[in-house]
């Protein structure tokens, strides 16, 4: 008999682990789900979806502000294709040394409330074009 009630026990032992495997699986997913959106994108998205969202799209020339304590930037995020799209993005910590008017940026952040502006968590440039391998013929 006690055969019997140890291979219940490796059952019950491994329909729990199972189970907390499951678990683990579908908050990790959940939980860091980001959508990954260009301006225009963003801006026709529900606002749901722009809670936890990472944006891409270009550093327009007018509006951009430094932060008066120096940490942080205020600026209008411009979509790619379409320069007269626009979305203004607030990020609060260390500027890159890249960053500037013209910029491809990716910011990762959320909107709060309908209609506010992107609070941005992250802001990641990128690479300027001399760090790109040249033709050397």
């Amino acid at each position: 008999m006690s055969k019997q009630s140890g291979k219940g026990m490796y059952l019950v032992a491994l329909l729990l682990f199972l189970g907390g495997v499951g678990y683990l699986t579908y908050t990790g997913f959940s939980e860091n789900s980001v959508y990954f959106l260009n301006v225009s994108e963003a801006l026709a998205a529900p606002a749901d979806q722009l809670k936890a969202a990472r944006l891409f799209g270009t550093v327009a020339e007018d509006g951009l502000t430094p932060a008066e304590d120096g940490l942080g930037v205020r600026f209008k995020l411009e979509d790619k294709d379409h320069a007269a799209t626009t979305l203004w993005v607030e990020y609060r910590g260390a500027v890159p040394d890249t960053f500037k008017a013209g910029a491809e940026v990716i910011v990762e952040g959320g909107v709060a409330d309908p209609g506010a502006c992107f609070q941005a968590k992250t802001l990641m440039t990128k690479c300027p074009s001399k760090y790109q391998k040249e033709n050397r013929g």
